[in-house]
């Protein structure tokens, strides 16, 4: 207060010399006057110690990093379980379809083996064959025998005829 009256005293000197002498600080009426009571002024606080005010800043901000770090990694869990759980169902869906091929394999496998055992092999048809051909030179040979006999058969009916003879020769 004494630097504004040291600086507030050379503006007062340059003005007329009524407002010198009377100044607020000065004024008997100021001073005369009563002043109200407006209540206690409180106590001054006692400062918080640089060392407590330090611990306590450190203890906010490290509960709530750490607030936030626990949050942040629950929203990560949370991602992480999601995308597992989705891994976890597209791998049983693979795993139905490669049971559900396996099942065809098997079967096809079954009905191959099924084949097989039925199927003749190339011995069983060469036997057959062979066995198809004595039958057809069988069948053959008794057709000419027969063929022949027919024939003999003709012949004796042609000589009969033009022999007009009512004997009949068995052979």
């Amino acid at each position: 207060m004494a630097s504004f009256v040291s600086r507030a005293l050379p503006l007062v000197r340059t003005q007329p010399s009524r407002i010198s002498t009377r100044l607020l600080s000065t004024t008997r009426v100021a001073r005369q006057e009563v002043t109200p009571n407006l209540g206690t002024v409180p106590p001054a606080k006692k400062p918080v110690g640089a060392f407590r005010g330090g611990i306590v800043g450190f203890l906010f901000g490290f509960s709530l990093a750490s607030s936030l770090a626990a949050y942040h990694l629950l929203e990560e869990y949370k991602l992480a379980s999601a995308a597992l759980q989705a891994s976890v169902e597209e791998l049983q869906t693979s795993t139905q379809k490669v049971s559900a091929h396996v099942r065809r394999i098997e079967a096809v496998e079954k009905d191959l083996k099924a084949l097989s055992e039925s199927s003749a092999t190339k011995e069983d048809i060469a036997r057959v064959r062979a066995e198809m051909k004595k039958l057809y030179d069988g069948l053959h040979v008794e057709f000419l025998d027969l063929r022949a006999h027919v024939w003999g058969i003709q012949e004796d009916v042609h000589a009969l005829s033009k022999k007009n003879s009512t004997t009949v020769r068995l052979v």
